[in-house]
């Protein structure tokens, strides 16, 4: 069980949506120290004096996870201001949503660049104080479409799909070595935040926030190695184990409307 209290907790992509969501819940089971990573100074100073007024000790800092060396600099100040991070939540994420023949060239590095490569980079500088001292929670907030292409989310998926691989991979590398490092690998369907505005799903609910943040709050207590949500996520494995192609895209894309479900897409502005 992965102990929240007395905690230093680093979330990245923590000053909105479910990143801040996530950080007020940890703080008020108890985090010793809430650190945040974000883009946005103007969000995150305000989110920051926000919880710092009721009481809780939150530090922010403004980082580009997507550029290499602004994530290893940054981490050095984190270890030098706090110390050791316990749990590492790797949220920061963005989504384009375009047919991939629309997307640009920089579209494409900017979401592989936060969407996976930042998540490998980041873990890279907070994991070996974790095998040191034999105990440590690293949490990966991938997506449903890491495990199921959609249109309109080509390169989306291939960053989704890419930490639900590396995830995986890092699980076993753990386990191999017989140590207290937990994965915890999160697979949601659409959660209703500015992310995803305009998406339409007649069939499987979209995640609200708030459940959302309450069942990776309990993945983390739990040690669980996946927290997938709704629960009909789960059988997406085994669907496509089973289907032909032809029929899991009909049964998945047509029946429950998910390859429409980007049709009216907005996001973030």
């Amino acid at each position: 069980m992965s102990q929240i209290q007395n905690a230093n907790i680093l979330i990245t992509g923590g000053a909105s949506g479910i990143g801040k969501l996530m950080g007020a819940s940890l703080l008020q089971k108890g985090a010793k120290t809430l650190v945040i990573w974000d883009i946005n100074e103007g969000l995150l100073n305000e989110v920051a004096a926000e919880f710092n007024e009721k009481g809780f000790h939150v530090v922010p800092y403004v980082v580009n996870v997507m550029n290499m060396n602004d994530v290893i600099t940054t981490a050095e100040k984190v270890k030098n201001d706090i110390g050791k991070i316990d749990i590492l939540i790797n949220n920061a994420g963005i989504i384009v949503g375009k047919n991939f023949v629309d997307h640009t060239h920089q579209e494409i590095e900017n979401t592989m660049g936060i969407n996976a490569n930042a998540l490998m980079h980041i873990t890279k500088e907070f994991l070996p104080a974790m095998l040191q001292s034999n105990h440590g929670h690293i949490v990966n907030i991938a997506s449903a479409a890491g495990l199921v292409g959609n249109p309109k989310m080509s390169v989306y998926a291939a960053s989704k799909f890419a930490v639900v691989g590396w995830s995986e991979s890092l699980t076993l590398e753990m386990e191999e070595a017989k140590n207290n490092i937990v994965i915890t690998t999160v697979t949601p369907f659409y959660i209703s935040t500015g992310m995803f505005d305009g998406v339409h799903s007649p069939i499987i609910p979209i995640v609200k926030p708030k459940k959302a943040t309450s069942k990776i709050i309990k993945g983390i207590e739990s040690n669980k190695r996946f927290v997938r949500m709704p629960g009909i996520v789960y059988l997406v494995p085994l669907f496509k184990g089973i289907f032909p192609t032809s029929w899991f895209n009909v049964i998945v894309g047509k029946w429950f409307g998910v390859h429409n479900s980007m049709d009216q897409f907005k996001g973030r502005k």
